[in-house]
């Protein structure tokens, strides 16, 4: 079991997609990672020696901003835009899509679960 960055990685994967496990490393920044260490990408985690590991791990911490770091820097600057009343702010606060997307349709992922509005719906005929 290997950890990087305070993240298990499992072990039945090659280490280049291990690596995507830890927050802020993507498959560029991993094939980058391993290929400045000299590790083949293809290699499994369970496989990687522990010299492999304290290599993969110092590169990171000299060279990388992940996890905990990393999250307060985003969220300092989602709280900045939102200090500042800017519109991708706004928007964050609101709980809408930031970046210009649709909102008629879609953007259920950010809006939440729909919420029926009464009238919608034609009356049904009724007896009198």
């Amino acid at each position: 079991m290997a950890r990087v960055a305070g993240v298990t990685l499992p072990s039945d994967k090659q280490v280049w997609v291990g690596l995507t496990y830890v927050y802020g490393i993507g498959e560029t920044t991993s094939k980058k990672i391993l290929k400045e260490v000299g590790i083949d990408f293809t290699k499994r985690v369970k496989d990687l020696t522990e010299a492999d590991e304290q290599k993969i791990n110092s590169f990171i911490d000299s060279k990388c901003i992940v996890e905990g770091s990393l999250q307060r820097i985003v969220t300092g600057n989602i709280k900045r835009l939102k200090d500042i009343g800017s519109y991708k702010g706004v928007r964050h606060k609101l709980g809408l899509p930031v970046n210009g997307q649709r909102t008629r349709t879609n953007a259920r992922t950010r809006k939440g679960k729909a919420i029926a509005v009464g009238g919608a719906q034609p009356k049904a005929a009724s007896k009198t």
